[in-house]
């Protein structure tokens, strides 16, 4: 979906004298910590955002604006709901958006909806803390870092039940591919180098 555009709502009704709010590591931890998150989603998360920060990092390196602190907390909170989803069948990425939106930090919860699939894919002309986020949970299979086509199949195998639902994850597959070569466009590594240079 190339020439996308689409402004963040919550963003776009900042004034100049408005500060987006952001929780901190603590406070993001501690919201896990509230809903009762598994040790292994909880342990993903922190992976997702240990990439994406790493990305960030890399992006800011070769001078791309990102903000680094809406990163960390988008990564850390993508999956706020997905343990009650199990039970409820809900869309996580949608009410955990939702979530954090109610609790004060809608841009936050803006990308958090968006961590499953973009709103916009090459939404403008450099990369965005949404794609960092929505990339870095593509190569985090549990708590390991692995190709796009292992986390792929993984998903596919496990929740693409229906054709439409194949459909849909073959686009996915195909935006990623694409998503990917825009972020490491800038980065001085290969994707395939991704899990050996992530700091410990």
């Amino acid at each position: 979906m190339p020439g996308c555009i689409r402004q963040n709502p919550a963003a776009a009704n900042l004034t100049g004298t408005e500060k987006m709010r952001i929780p901190e590591r603590k406070e993001c931890l501690r919201m896990l910590t509230e809903v009762q998150m598994p040790t292994h989603i909880q342990n993903h998360s922190i992976m997702v955002c240990r990439v994406a920060l790493f990305l960030c990092d890399g992006l800011a390196a070769a001078g791309i604006n990102i903000n680094r602190e809406l990163v960390m907390a988008s990564a850390l909170l993508h999956d706020i709901t997905k343990p009650r989803s199990f039970t409820t069948g809900e869309n996580h990425a949608l009410t955990g958006g939702q979530y954090l939106a109610r609790r004060g930090f809608p841009e936050v919860g803006d990308i958090v909806r968006q961590h499953v699939i973009l709103d916009c894919y090459f939404a403008g002309e450099l990369p965005n803390e949404a794609e960092l986020v929505n990339y870095s949970d593509k190569r985090v299979l549990h708590q390991d870092v692995v190709s796009l086509k292992v986390r792929m199949d993984y998903i596919v195998k496990r929740y693409a039940k229906t054709e439409q639902l194949r459909r849909r994850a073959e686009q996915v597959w195909l935006d990623s591919m694409a998503l990917e070569d825009r972020i490491f466009g800038y980065l001085s590594i290969s994707p395939a180098q991704l899990a050996e240079n992530l700091p410990s």
